[in-house]
């Protein structure tokens, strides 16, 4: 019981501490809100009002009405701009995309000889060009066929593609950003606030302080894990209730006591990364470049950006040590899909694995450090 009452004062000594910590609240507060709803609604996947040109050196009634296929929310109006503007229009960033209509286009295709449209594409902005080019195929192809048939059919076949998109219909895209971006940031920060509270207790003098008092190493690295894990725990449900489920209007599916209890397993698992990050670093700055080394990877290869299914054998065997991995896949099981605990035990009983280990790690080193200090 003693140790527990010490473990309990230690972490509510961190609670004290942080909120002292007017840069840290700062932050806490921005990457639970502002940052969650600006990456929900700014992913660069969508083709949300492209820049286009169009060069019509054929002025026909086709030419008109394929200027007229272009319009928000896609594209923004096109210009129409002369054949000397293209290029500097392009090179100065001015239009994603410029088609080039040639003279006499109209009657080419009507005396069925050969004729081409151009399209010149910026691709530099990689996405909007790889969505885009296949947009303006199908609307100028679409324009064509209609001209030419003098009506807009749909050829008919044997077989009908019921098509069926399940736990996103509308295939909205702040539905994917609002979430992962919040699951990104329980990992980021929660590895940042242990990592920044033992190395401030370091800088400030006051660990000298714990040592002499009749605490072990093992309860001050608890109290700091269950304080910093707390935090975060508690920021995640707030933001999932008032920004994703709020502001962003997105829905979630399954039970919001199931998904914290996997994010307390997973803080279990970064909380402890954290103290063994700050226990190799001597400094804040030092503890940020370790920060990059080890946050991309855990949350580029973790199977939330890109499926892992398409990622190399070896990245797939190896993410699988990785908390990030399973936190992923159960978040968007719980959330996305509804999934119970009967669906993702599995990845609870690997977070509880991991994060035992990682604990066990730093705990290591963590008395290490604490025995070279004395």
């Amino acid at each position: 019981m003693q140790r527990l009452a010490n473990i309990y004062r230690l972490g509510v000594k961190e609670l004290w501490s942080l909120w002292r910590d007017k840069i840290m609240l700062f932050l806490i507060i921005y990457t639970f809100s502002v940052a969650i709803y600006t990456a929900a609604t700014a992913m660069p996947e969508t083709l949300h009002h492209a820049p286009i040109a169009i060069v019509d050196e054929d002025a026909s009634p086709l030419s008109a009405r394929i200027v007229a296929a272009f319009y928000p929310p896609h594209f923004m109006p096109p210009q129409l701009i002369s054949l000397a503007e293209m290029d500097p229009g392009m090179d100065s960033g001015r239009y994603t995309f410029v088609v080039n209509i040639p003279p006499n286009f109209q009657r080419d295709l009507l005396a069925a000889n050969n004729t081409a449209i151009q399209l010149s594409t910026d691709a530099t902005r990689m996405s909007q060009a790889f969505s885009g080019s296949g947009y303006i195929q199908q609307i100028i192809l679409g324009e064509l066929n209609e001209f030419v048939q003098h009506h807009r059919a749909t050829p008919s076949t044997a077989v009908e593609l019921a098509l069926r998109v399940r736990f996103n219909p509308v295939l909205e895209e702040v539905w994917f950003g609002a979430v992962m971006e919040l699951i990104n940031n329980v990992t980021m920060l929660s590895i940042i606030l242990t990592g920044a509270a033992l190395i401030r207790e370091r800088e400030h003098g006051t660990l000298e302080h714990l040592l002499v008092m009749p605490v072990s190493p093992t309860e001050i690295m608890l109290a700091k894990i269950w304080s910093m894990g707390l935090v975060v725990l508690v920021a995640a449900a707030l933001s999932l209730i008032f920004v994703v489920q709020g502001a962003l209007q997105v829905p979630i599916e399954g039970s919001l006591l199931l998904f914290l209890l996997g994010t307390a397993l997973h803080l279990f698992a970064t909380t402890s990364l954290g103290i063994f990050l700050a226990t190799l670093a001597r400094n804040m700055p030092q503890f940020g470049m370790l920060m990059i080394l080890i946050l991309l990877p855990l949350q580029m290869l973790s199977g939330g950006s890109t499926p892992r299914e398409s990622m190399p054998e070896l990245v797939q065997q190896l993410m699988l040590l990785a908390p990030t991995t399973h936190f992923v896949s159960q978040a968007q099981a719980i959330l996305y899909r509804g999934a119970g605990l009967d669906v993702v035990w599995p990845q609870f009983l690997w977070l509880l694995v991991i994060g035992s280990a990682l604990f066990v790690f730093s705990w290591s080193r963590f008395r290490k450090t604490i025995s070279q200090m004395t």
